[in-house]
């Protein structure tokens, strides 16, 4: 057994669960070396990793039933319009007391895109080329300033990306925030495990660990004590978005109104999917009663193209990634008490560090998923947004969520809100980018605006 001072009970640990394998290249490793790998040892719950490995080796459980989910679907006659209105003026009421959170998940990098850095540096801006960073700031900011509050950003980054963001913001001076109101924290990571169950080495002094999914970042509100600043603030509500997507309606009153008014713990919103095979989840009601999604690789095929007597999709209802989390809530699932969200498991290739270099080798990595939030409590709910008004996702260089989809859909929406205005557009516009600081919806446009005569115009 080797040893190392003040370790001693550590190292013991390793041993016990026949995880010494990672101590290989112990002798070749300076003290700084050794103990950053100490260190690494010293984070994981090898307990968990057990139960984890067994899982992994067990079949999959057979699912409940499930049917579609009841939502609230796009207003269309007057009655539904005042339950709006009323929502409207329930969520601007709960905004204007300071009780909402905005919590962006922005862990990725923009290697996808061609882009070398984190995806909320790429600039997507229509004509400003502004970052998606500073579109989510801006709209937070004139949030802010629209209901007479201060609205904090929670950020959660990665290993790779927590510095650059950090370091990014800064120099930016946090596009108009109050700098003790923006909170950024990096995600956890868990192990991955070989397919014998046993760590693998990404270096000889580090063990290699993956994100812990996006149903991580609730653990980690709680484990980088923002969760409880949260709660020290007055916060009630927080925000949920995925920084990919700049048309996002981060602080939207008709949602947190509707959220408010049904006691719900968690809200999401969703959309109608656009053909059966789209790869987005769905929303469902399983037997017990409970709201959650079926990822669309778990929907049978003869369910994606089920259909109601009128012709329509019966698993109709899309989940984006857009949630409303109760502060309570979050604190229960996240304090220790028996409700938790559970891991899923994936049959991976993993690069490995071994005695003959970097090798690639089959392994299991662990994540946890947001929507996996929705079963545990009964009190949740479903709105229908329109995608074009609020989802244009930056996922891809080229094509279907690419920057250029997400341009085009901005600047449909910009021309919509103009023409909904009464605002002349000139023919030679062919795009146009509307600032949050100027308007967060069409409402907020002033009817005495000109739009000038050139081909791309931006409006602030």
């Amino acid at each position: 057994m080797i040893s190392y001072p003040s370790r001693k009970d550590l190292i013991q640990r390793v041993y016990d669960h026949k995880q010494e394998h990672i101590f290989a290249f112990w002798d070749r490793l300076s003290d700084a070396g050794k103990s950053a790998l100490l260190d690494d040892a010293e984070s994981i719950d090898f307990d968990l990793l057990t139960r984890l490995y067994t899982q992994a080796g067990q079949s999959t459980p057979v699912t409940m039933g499930f049917e579609p989910a009841p939502y609230i679907p796009i207003p269309s006659g007057a009655e539904e319009l005042r339950r709006f209105d009323s929502a409207r003026a329930a969520g601007a009421g709960v905004i204007r007391r300071g009780a909402v959170a905005a919590f962006v998940v922005a862990g990725g990098q923009g290697s996808r895109l061609g882009f070398d850095g984190p995806k909320g540096l790429f600039g997507v801006g229509s004509v400003s080329g502004k970052s998606l960073f500073q579109i989510h700031a801006e709209k937070i900011l004139q949030s802010s300033k629209k209901y007479g509050t201060s609205i904090p950003w929670l950020i959660m980054t990665s290993r790779a990306n927590h510095e650059d963001t950090v370091r990014y913001l800064a120099s930016r001076r946090y596009f108009g925030l109050d700098e003790r109101d923006v909170y950024i924290f990096p995600q956890s990571m868990i192990p991955s495990l070989d397919a014998g169950g046993r760590l693998i080495l990404e270096s000889p002094s580090a063990i290699f660990k993956n994100p812990d999914g996006h149903g991580g970042s609730l653990g980690a509100l709680a484990e980088s004590g923002t969760l409880a600043a949260m709660r020290e603030r007055g916060i009630e509500i927080i925000s949920y978005f995925q920084v990919d997507n700049p048309l996002v309606s981060i602080i939207d009153p008709v949602f947190i109104g509707f959220h408010e008014q049904g006691g719900a713990d968690i809200s999401s919103k969703g959309l109608m999917k656009a053909y059966p095979s789209e790869k987005i989840g769905v929303f469902v009601r399983f037997d017990d009663g409970t709201i959650g999604v079926v990822e669309y690789s778990d929907l049978p095929e003869h369910l994606q193209n089920l259909r109601d007597t009128d012709g329509r999709l019966r698993f109709c209802m899309g989940s984006i990634a857009i949630h409303l989390f109760s502060v309570d809530f979050l604190e229960k699932i996240t304090g220790g008490s028996a409700l938790s969200l559970p891991f899923h498991i994936a049959r991976k290739k993993i690069m490995s560090h071994t005695a003959s270099g970097p090798a690639e080798i089959e392994g299991f990595k662990f994540e946890k998923f947001v929507f996996d939030a929705l079963p545990l409590t009964e009190k949740n709910i479903v709105l229908e947004i329109i995608r074009e008004d609020e989802f244009a996702p930056v996922k891809n260089p080229s094509g279907v969520d690419s920057v250029e989809s997400a341009r085009e859909l901005m600047t449909a929406l910009f021309r919509r809100w103009l023409d909904g205005r009464g605002i002349p557009i000139p023919p030679r516009v062919k795009r146009l980018e509307i600032s949050p600081l100027l308007a967060l919806e069409a409402a907020d446009v002033p009817p005495s605006i000109k739009v000038p005569d050139t081909e791309n115009v931006y409006l602030e």
